[in-house]
């Protein structure tokens, strides 16, 4: 039995979502692992989201965390989840723990510029911006 389709065009159940999610290859994960970046940013880089990494400064916008601030420890493209240093739950032995939160509930205030690839992406992005279409 296959695990995947990429042929699937999509359901309205719960069920079968979930399991899209879950049962995805990495390729496509990463295209699901994205936060919206903060307004100056969205300016600045003429982008509405980036995948976040490690380094990266970003803010809680939902749940339980609302308001924090901090930087991305842990990137889980298995889970689906980041990990925030600046986010962390004390347990009643005392052990701190940071919990992994959903990337759709985070905005990245900052970005780390020190990555390759990034800088790249960055700078096609700008590119296709000038010249009005799509390049390689």
């Amino acid at each position: 039995m296959k695990r995947f389709s990429t042929a699937w065009e999509g359901s309205k159940k719960p069920r079968k979502q979930r399991k899209f999610r879950r049962a995805a290859p990495l390729h496509i994960k990463q295209k699901m692992l994205k936060s919206n970046l903060a307004p100056a940013l969205r300016e600045k880089y003429n982008r509405r989201s980036f995948t976040p990494r490690v380094g990266d400064k970003v803010k809680v916008l939902r749940g339980r965390f609302k308001g924090k601030e901090g930087t991305v420890k842990e990137v889980s493209l298995k889970k689906l989840r980041l990990s925030i240093q600046g986010v962390e739950i004390t347990k009643n032995d005392g052990t701190k723990v940071f919990p992994f939160l959903d990337p759709s509930n985070l905005q990245i205030t900052e970005l780390k510029l020190e990555d390759k690839k990034r800088k790249k992406i960055i700078a096609r992005k700008k590119i296709i911006k000038e010249n009005g279409k799509k390049t390689p």
